[in-house]
């Protein structure tokens, strides 16, 4: 599903498997050499967080996570893709929160401004069809209440 939102395009663009592997494979490298460098742990993060399985995703956001944590310096570009990784994965409010941290940091952030937009939009969508699910649950109910009530006038 395109948007018209130019600055947001990772929320829509996935790294190729071939692409996301060769992450995989120097992070997996380095991991094994017992240093993974703090770029290469991004790097690998940032391709998990862009792919459209949601195992990846929560990878990715765990990574950023213990980056954001132990690396100060790095907090900045992690919040972008803090946000869009819970944005993929429907965790709306983490997103937010997320987005509204690097929007105070940086206001006129046209990622974030963009991110932003769709988190809300997703949030306004998420809230129709929770209506629309409650009002058929609303609809189910009385027509069962009213069955109920006819058999028992009979």
């Amino acid at each position: 599903m395109p948007t018209e939102l130019p600055y947001a395009a990772d929320a829509e663009v996935s790294l190729t498997y071939d692409e996301l592997e060769v992450l995989r494979l120097q992070y997996q490298r380095e991991l094994a050499q017992a240093h993974v460098t703090v770029q290469t742990k991004f790097n690998y993060a940032w391709g998990l967080v862009k792919s459209p399985m949601h195992e990846d995703q929560v990878e990715g956001v765990r990574l950023l996570q213990e980056i954001y944590r132990a690396e100060p310096t790095r907090r900045r570009e992690c919040l972008y893709y803090l946000a869009l990784g819970h944005y993929k994965m429907s965790n709306y409010e983490e997103a937010k929160r997320f987005n509204a941290l690097l929007l105070e940091k940086e206001p006129a952030n046209l990622q974030a401004r963009s991110l932003l937009q769709l988190i809300d939009k997703a949030v306004t969508k998420e809230g129709y069809i929770g209506m629309v699910l409650a009002g058929g649950v609303a609809a189910l109910g009385t027509l069962l209440v009213a069955g109920i009530i006819r058999r028992a006038s009979r």
